[in-house]
């Protein structure tokens, strides 16, 4: 059961947007969402003309994107693999058998 509400409030990053008013006290998933939005400003600001440095910080801004999906899901993924055969019994005590 911890699991489901782990899994299930990971990503639940709207409360604290809206009642959090202190940059310190962000989660993890509302500290990703500022920098994925601060890379996404400085790719879309580059000036200047030079395609291949704009092509540079389209490149960067896109690992960035990646980067932030393997920290967000990783600590998931070390912690399912402890929890499965608790999640897997739960799910079977459960079920309707006929």
């Amino acid at each position: 059961m911890v699991m489901i509400h782990v899994v299930a409030n990971w990503n639940s990053f709207f409360d604290a947007l809206i009642f959090l008013n202190d940059d310190t006290k962000y989660p993890l998933q509302l500290v990703l969402r500022n920098i994925l939005i601060q890379s996404d400003i400085s790719s879309t600001g580059t000036t200047g003309g030079d395609v291949a440095s704009y092509a540079a910080a389209q490149r960067i801004a896109e690992l960035t994107k990646y980067a932030m999906i393997v920290v967000s899901s990783l600590p998931l993924m070390i912690a399912l693999p402890f929890m499965q055969k608790h999640f897997t019994k739960g799910a079977l005590i459960g079920a309707v058998k006929n």
